[in-house]
């Protein structure tokens, strides 16, 4: 999986949400076994490079989530999470 410096600028400034759905296509893409071999290939590593970006932006989701606060009366507050 590449490490986030390996992240492509164009990948790393997307949404999850655009990110996912450009996985999804590529993956249509790849199981159609349509495409040539080195586009088969640059596919699975922009495929890649998608995946552990959405990994990313999960994993900075689940730290937020972990961030609220529960009080007496359920949720009080959301502290900032700290992010590396």
């Amino acid at each position: 999986m590449p490490d986030a410096a390996a992240i492509p600028a164009d990948i790393a400034a997307m949404s999850f949400e655009a990110a996912l759905a450009e996985l999804e296509r590529i993956v249509g893409q790849l199981e159609s076994g349509q495409a040539p071999l080195e586009q088969s290939i640059e596919l699975y590593e922009r495929g890649a490079a998608l995946k552990a970006h959405c990994e990313k932006r999960l994993e900075a989701a689940r730290l937020r989530v972990e961030k609220i606060v529960v009080g007496p009366q359920g949720p009080a507050g959301v502290e900032p999470a700290e992010f590396s």
